[in-house]
C-alpha cells in the first residue's frame, strides 16, 4: 500500500519545479517571499496536498519541551 497518493507526489513534482523557476511563494495566499529551500517547497506541497484531502500521512507532532 502507498504511502502518498499519485496526485500528492505529482503535487510534490510541481511545487519543486516551481520553486526551481523561482514562482513559488510561501505564506497565506502565496503573499509571503519566494521559497528558496527545496525542504519548504515540499512541505508547502504536502500541505496542499492535505487540505484538499489526498492521500497524505498525518504531521509528525512536535514534541513538547519539558518545564523542570
Amino acid at each position: 500500500m502507498a504511502k502518498y497518493s499519485r496526485s500528492a507526489s505529482k503535487g510534490v513534482k510541481r511545487a519543486l519545479h516551481r520553486r526551481k523557476k523561482g514562482t513559488l511563494k510561501s505564506g497565506k495566499g502565496g503573499k509571503g517571499g519566494t521559497v528558496k529551500s527545496r525542504k519548504q517547497a515540499i512541505a508547502i506541497a504536502l500541505s496542499e496536498a492535505r487540505k484538499k484531502g489526498k492521500k497524505v500521512p498525518k504531521r509528525k507532532s512536535r514534541s513538547k519541551s519539558k518545564k523542570s
